[in-house]
């Protein structure tokens, strides 16, 4: 009789929505985009296969959700790292970028795979691609307090290709080559204002660093 009186436990719909985007970041991280299936995500999650269907009508669903997620970690994750280094030379900021970019190759590879997969997925999912472009935003952003907003830019796209060649191709990038191509990038320019000159400060909204 007790348990019969014993109130329910109310229902969570966003935690169990977060749980399932969890998920799904898992599944795609152990069978890729192409693996990824509501059955799979209901038992990586734990939760009735009819949950899934239910926040997520379709796979490009789960995909979006995903996506989502690891774009609001990173721009976090961007944002405590620039707020703990307010001032950085460009030979500081080539070394620490080129720490951030070997780790890509070490025990976080998995995950970056995965980002990568969720990041590419945008290639034939137009509905992505808005989401796709604030990783590189956000990356750019957060180099503005230390160069200009075209070798900020500069830097995003090289680091973003060294990054996928590393784990798309047969042996990744040595510490050398990602420090030359970092430190050629990074390098001021006379011809150009120095950083912050004439700049409106950047957003703290924000993988890079």
């Amino acid at each position: 009789m007790a348990e019969q009186n014993a109130p329910r436990r109310r229902r969570d719909p966003q935690r169990r929505i977060a749980e399932i985007a969890a998920a799904t970041e898992r599944v795609i991280a152990g069978r890729g985009i192409e693996g990824l299936t509501h059955r799979a995500v209901a038992e990586e999650a734990g939760v009735p296969l009819g949950a899934t269907t239910y926040h997520f009508a379709t796979k490009d669903d789960l995909i979006t959700a995903a996506l989502e997620r690891s774009v609001e970690r990173f721009g976090a994750y961007l944002e405590d790292w620039v707020a703990r280094r307010p001032e950085l030379t460009p030979e500081q900021l080539t070394v620490l970028l080129t720490d951030a970019l070997m780790g890509c190759f070490g025990p976080a590879r998995d995950t970056q795979v995965m980002e990568f997969e969720l990041y590419m997925a945008a290639l034939r999912r137009p509905a992505l691609r808005a989401v796709a472009d604030r990783y590189m935003q956000l990356s750019t952003d957060a180099l503005l307090p230390y160069t200009d907003p075209v070798t900020a830019h500069a830097a995003t796209v090289a680091m973003n290709g060294i990054t996928l060649r590393g784990l798309a191709g047969t042996r990744p990038p040595t510490r050398t080559e990602v420090e030359a191509v970092l430190r050629r990038i990074l390098t001021p320019n006379p011809a150009l204002p120095s950083p912050g000159h004439g700049l409106k400060p950047p957003l703290r909204t924000g993988r890079v660093p």
